[in-house]
């Protein structure tokens, strides 16, 4: 009973905390739905977007966002790296997940600074009765944790953002060297293809056609063909793509064929992942080993073993005792 009276205020503060996130998402909602509806209404009616005025994009959740951004900023200002590599290795990572902005590296780190901050009041408020009666140095190990976790929680959601863009681009990769080969063969030059299949692959993969038309937006823009493509493999640092980065310069420096290049580099590539598939098939046995001994095992060890173990303890122990 005590117990439960202790875990009381625990609970109807974890309530309200809930209840007023609910709420506030629930009217962000209803905003955005509004800021919608006005839009899809206004493109009806034949306006353009321009038309809607900048004092209707000054509020609701516009305004908010905007807010928030500004907020964002000189947080990361605060928490900006001086030195100058590290800020370029963010900045690359930011561009590899897929986030070009000028300012996402200080709202980045402004975003650090804004979740350790919110982590530790939420501790504030809720780490009293968790440490009440508990020495102090609980509730101050709470608040440090809280802080770290806030703090460095943006990192690792970055890293995953960078992973699973590069595998969203390394599976739409291979159908667009085959739709490029495709384009070369029928006699579109190799501009004239990138471009058609920037536009093709973002039906079925988003971020590769992104890169591809900001590949062709930067050939026509008057960039060497070098260049561009090497801005393509930075964007990216994905190994297929810096294979055929290489293979095109090569192709473009010495004039040989480029619909015969693509062709034998999207067979080589198609043995690749063929031989990768293998080699994970071979794998999987000695990964299956652990789960097998740790759990079926002993599973099996006590169906098999065990109707005997009980017979023996039940008739041949006595006996022999017995005699």
């Amino acid at each position: 009973m005590a117990l439960s009276m202790e875990f009381t205020p625990i609970l109807i503060s974890g309530l309200v905390f809930v209840l007023i996130l609910v709420g506030l998402v629930s009217i962000f909602s209803l905003l955005q739905s509004k800021s919608r509806a006005k839009e899809w209404g206004a493109r009806i009616k034949g306006k353009k977007e321009g038309a809607l005025g900048e004092a209707q994009k000054a509020k609701g959740v516009g305004y908010l966002k905007t807010n928030f951004l500004q907020v964002l900023e000189r947080l990361g200002q605060a928490n900006k790296p001086k030195d100058q590599e590290e800020t370029s290795r963010l900045r690359k990572m930011l561009v590899t997940a897929g986030y070009r902005s000028s300012r996402a590296p200080v709202t980045f780190m402004g975003t650090k600074i804004f979740l350790g901050l919110v982590l530790l009041g939420v501790f504030f408020v809720f780490g009293g009765e968790l440490t009440k009666g508990k020495p102090v140095s609980y509730f101050i190990g709470g608040t440090v944790l809280c802080a770290m976790i806030g703090f460095y929680t943006p990192q690792l959601w970055l890293s995953s953002a960078v992973s699973g863009r590069k595998e969203r681009i390394i599976d739409g990769f291979p159908d667009a060297l085959d739709l490029m080969v495709v384009c070369v063969e029928a006699g579109l030059g190799l501009d004239q293809a990138i471009a058609r299949v920037g536009d093709e692959i973002s039906i079925g993969h988003k971020d590769l056609g992104e890169e591809f038309k900001i590949l062709s937006l930067e050939l026509r823009a008057g960039l060497t063909r070098e260049q561009a493509l090497r801005n393509l493999n930075e964007r990216t640092d994905v190994d297929d793509i810096r294979s055929l980065v290489a293979l095109l310069i090569q192709t473009d420096r010495f004039g040989t064929s480029i619909g015969q290049a693509l062709r034998v580099h999207s067979d080589s590539m198609r043995m690749n992942r063929r031989l990768k598939a293998e080699e994970m098939a071979a794998k999987l046995p000695v990964k299956l080993m652990g789960p097998l001994i740790l759990c079926i095992f002993p599973a099996l060890l006590i169906v098999i073993m065990g109707p005997g173990v009980i017979l023996l303890m039940s008739k041949v122990f006595p006996a022999m005792a017995g005699s």
